[in-house]
């Protein structure tokens, strides 16, 4: 019985090493205002084998950044009109599981995925969104805080104060990349003129791509 504990202890260990030592995947998304690479986190494998799945069927081609709020977020792929109640919906369109990770955060540049208020917090398939945000106050950190029940790292709290995020989404949507170079492309998209909703006169298009390691290497010199 101890022999099969020690067994099981071990292979365990083994696969934990294995998944923090897989190598990250990185993606490229251009846009008419330009592109940015964004790495993918291991720590999400349910979000990032679901985005590098669609990314591959070439799903994200044929949509836009349909919903563009400056301060706050920049929403692409399915509009949240696709999920309505009693819509067919496409297979590749559906809700998974939200995978909540603590050292993982809204600040600037992160990409997270949409969802509607469905009370298990499952995230939209084919919906994703780029964090903009504003610098934070003390003040405003703490009342997140108190009124979400979560605490911030001193680490979390100096780069929501001096980067900025969107932190009242921490622990409710699911983080599961960040842009490694190319973040001036938030600016450039958020200076598209937009209506009172956020939708962006002129559709902004965009082309995802899967890097291979060595594209990826090549990218981020």
């Amino acid at each position: 019985m101890k022999k099969s504990l020690l067994i099981l202890v071990a292979l365990f260990a083994l696969l934990t090493k294995s998944f923090a030592q897989q190598p990250n995947q990185y993606v490229k998304i251009e846009t008419p205002q330009g592109w940015c690479i964004v790495k993918l986190y291991n720590e999400t494998p349910l979000h990032r084998d679901n985005f590098i799945k669609l990314v591959k069927a070439r799903y994200f081609d044929a949509t836009t950044f349909n919903r563009i709020l400056k301060g706050f977020v920049i929403q692409g792929g399915d509009p949240d009109s696709l999920y309505e109640k009693g819509r067919k919906l496409k297979p590749e369109q559906h809700w998974i599981a939200p995978e909540f990770v603590p050292g993982l955060y809204h600040r600037r540049g992160v990409i997270a995925m949409g969802r509607d208020d469905n009370p298990e917090e499952s995230s939209f398939t084919t919906q994703f969104y780029i964090v903009d945000g504003k610098p934070q106050t003390k003040e405003q950190l703490d009342a997140i805080e108190q009124k979400s029940k979560i605490r911030f790292t001193q680490a979390q709290r100096e780069l929501y104060r001096t980067i900025g995020g969107t932190p009242s989404l921490d622990n409710h949507y699911t983080v599961f990349g960040e842009i490694i170079k190319g973040i001036d492309l938030i600016d450039k998209i958020t200076t598209v003129k937009v209506d009172k909703a956020g939708n962006p006169d002129t559709p902004v298009w965009m082309k995802v791509t899967l890097l291979t390691p060595k594209r990826a290497a090549q990218a981020l010199k």
